[in-house]
């Protein structure tokens, strides 16, 4: 099990990742949130990602003029400093255009809940991570919910400001060797999802995503 470390992107994967990678935009401040992100949205710019990788490739295209270096700056937001500098970016573009298309995920309303529990306790917080106040881990969550069968993962990210954004980050990695965020979204064996998003005591939002291969719901 992995529960790794960017945007601050956490994730968990259960027989391949281990419970810590945190990724943060490093100097990202707290700042107030700005829109309301569904599950649905979500669930609906992952979904472009699984189903059109090539497609979405010319999303991050985009991104290559924002580079300075080691800085991203995107129209209206801070500028972030990254680890890797526009070599993420294009490493992940390169991987895109290569990727098979994947089946849609579908929306759980347990995982999404268990997921709105962890945005709920980390909102207001302001800690970070896979493992709540209570020593909840991922799967405990969703054991509250329903049972998750085959595999099961969490991605946390932090700072976000749209659907888009959160998952671009993910997807880029940035500071991760093996990519394991963007492994987390492109796995074949994830079927269902949950998601929830929310205001962060520290970087402004906060939106955790839970995997599995299926869900029973309660």
């Amino acid at each position: 099990m992995r529960i790794p470390q960017l945007l601050v992107l956490l994730l968990l994967l259960i027989t391949c990742l281990p419970y810590d990678a945190v990724n943060r935009p490093s100097g990202h401040p707290v700042t107030a949130q700005k829109q309301t992100v569904t599950a649905n949205d979500i669930l609906r710019e992952l979904n472009l990602a699984r189903q059109n990788p090539a497609q979405y490739a010319a999303v991050l295209e985009q991104l290559r003029p924002l580079y300075k270096g080691k800085y991203l700056a995107k129209p209206g937001q801070v500028m972030l400093v990254t680890k890797e500098g526009v070599k993420a970016l294009e490493e992940a573009i390169r991987f895109l255009k290569k990727a098979e298309p994947l089946p849609a995920l579908r929306l759980s309303k347990g995982m999404s809940l268990a997921a709105l529990d962890h945005v709920h306790e980390q909102g207001w917080n302001g800690n970070t991570g896979h493992r709540g106040t209570d020593g909840s881990t991922p799967d405990k969550r969703l054991a509250r919910y329903g049972t998750w069968l085959y595999t099961m993962g969490e991605n946390i990210s932090y700072g976000g400001d749209n659907a888009r954004d959160v998952v671009i980050d993910l997807i880029v990695d940035d500071g991760v060797p093996d990519r394991g965020h963007r492994k987390n979204i492109f796995n074949p064996n994830f079927r269902v999802v949950g998601a929830a998003y929310g205001p962060h005591a520290q970087y402004g939002t906060i939106c955790v995503m839970t995997f599995a291969g299926e869900f029973k719901e309660n």
